[in-house]
């Protein structure tokens, strides 16, 4: 009798091993140990949205730039210290990755109703789509389960962020190395139907590329002076027509040429993905339904589960 149940102990602490080094991600994760969670971020990001509209496509990106980042651990949002070095001041992020506030805003709503529950991982990809919710675009149901990671690397920030410089290749590559497809790639690419981008991210382009329109290229270069260092922070939309909307207007300028950044318009310069943008370009349902299905594939890039990181209290550092 004794010896069965002993072997029934061992056999339940076995399963619970396996259970907590394999966990995988839920969209019910939280749902009896943080109840109110969905609501109190949403809540939050709309009132951030309805005072500062770009601040959606910032939090939409936070997450991007965290999963492309030895995946969705929340890397991105720890400070750099006297002996630690983040992935805030790494080229893709410095003077161009906002939102940390918020971000903030969003942890502190969230530890009032379940303290120590939510890891800031989750509050990203949270807040990422009630983002593009909130501005019109589709939904999804977020998976969750992600803790947070003690370390963060400038370098494979450097070095894993695709740069606006890319060329369809390089941008395949990269995202398939991290299991998302092409067609993951274009419809992600998408996001840049909402938010702004920076003079020193499109300027070669305007100046140099003859695969744009010639009207927009006069446009932007009225805002962005041509030598380097004047102006680099000054603004553009990256969608022309509807800068504030998630809709597939982004797509449509890409056949006409209107594609801000060089990575933007090789989506549609005779390659191989020219038939999904002129797709998505067609059909905002067909976009909208495999940009969601994209972001959920996003989400899942090496997340940290079970006994795996931590709950940060504080998403800036460290417990």
């Amino acid at each position: 009798m004794a010896s069965s149940s002993f072997m029934a102990i061992l056999t339940l602490a076995f399963l619970m091993l396996i259970r907590t080094t394999n966990a995988q991600l839920s969209t019910k994760f939280y749902s009896s140990s943080c109840p109110k969670l969905f609501s109190t971020v949403k809540s939050t990001v709309r009132s951030v949205i309805q005072k500062e509209t770009r601040m959606g496509a910032s939090l939409l990106r936070l997450h991007f730039h965290d999963c492309f980042v030895n995946g969705c651990d929340g890397s991105l949002l720890l400070d750099d210290t006297s002996s630690f070095t983040g992935e805030k001041n790494a080229v893709p992020n410095k003077n161009s990755a906002r939102g940390f506030n918020v971000v903030d805003k969003i942890k502190s709503a969230v530890e009032n109703v379940c303290p120590g529950v939510v890891s800031c991982a989750d509050i990203l990809a949270i807040a990422a789509r009630d983002s593009v919710t909130i501005l019109g675009g589709p939904s999804w149901d977020v998976k969750l389960g992600r803790r947070d990671t003690r370390t963060a690397s400038q370098a494979a920030a450097n070095n894993s962020i695709p740069p606006p410089t890319r060329n369809l290749n390089q941008l395949i590559s990269t995202f398939n190395a991290l299991g998302l497809s092409t067609r993951d790639l274009v419809a992600l690419s998408g996001s840049h139907t909402i938010g702004q981008a920076r003079c020193t991210t499109f300027r070669p382009r305007i100046y140099n590329e003859t695969n744009l329109d010639s009207s927009l290229a006069k446009t932007r270069q009225s805002n962005c002076p041509r030598t380097s260092g004047s102006g680099d922070n000054n603004l553009a939309p990256l969608d022309l027509k509807s800068p504030t909307s998630f809709d597939n207007s982004y797509f449509k300028n890409l056949i006409q040429k209107k594609g801000l950044l060089h990575s933007d318009q090789q989506l549609f310069n005779g390659g191989s993905t020219d038939s999904i943008v002129r797709a998505y370009s067609n059909s905002y349902n067909t976009f909208s339904s495999d940009f969601a299905k994209a972001m959920i594939k996003m989400g899942d890039i090496k997340p940290l589960t079970g006994s795996k990181g931590e709950i940060r209290k504080n998403c800036r550092k460290p417990n």
